[in-house]
């Protein structure tokens, strides 16, 4: 069913993109982290605009909750974003604010820390955690089996 009257002009999609971005802006400052994590994870999604959003947060006068979810936001970027993302991390580093220090530093070491273990599928086996394997025991191998039992009194 189509509803001939209803095209959307691009001008609309841009008020309702730009309408979702100042909401997701708005949740990404909440003081609750987990409102704030799940915008910037959406915020990873939109691309340039969302990057530009999350780097204004991260190196911003932001609450230190803004910043670890700006952080958050960052690293979960993909494709041609990741890039640039991990370079305003890196710019972070080199900012004098403690908290952005210490998101940037966190947020680093978890990509470097996720990209060690995707690639290490040949690894040893770890020394803490032995291998199981069956053990018979030895009266189990010498069973005799039990005699038989007859009725001597049959009727």
């Amino acid at each position: 069913m189509k509803f001939e009257g209803q095209k959307s002009s691009g001008r609309e999609k841009d008020e309702a993109a730009i309408e979702l971005l100042r909401q997701l802006t708005r949740k990404l400052c909440s003081n609750d982290i987990t409102i704030a994590r799940l915008a910037a994870f959406n915020l990873s999604w939109m691309q340039e605009d969302g990057l530009a959003i999350l780097t204004q947060v991260l190196l911003g006068d932001f609450s230190r909750t803004s910043k670890k979810a700006a952080a958050y936001g960052l690293r979960s970027m993909k494709g041609r974003m990741k890039k640039l993302a991990l370079e305003v991390l890196e710019q972070g580093l080199k900012q004098r604010d403690r908290t952005t220090k210490a998101a940037c530093i966190k947020a680093l070491s978890l990509i470097k820390d996720g990209a060690a273990k995707k690639g290490g599928s040949n690894e040893k086996p770890r020394a803490d955690k032995p291998n199981i394997r069956e053990v018979r025991r030895k009266s189990e191998s010498r069973k005799k089996p039990l005699p038989e039992i007859r009725n001597h009194n049959r009727g």
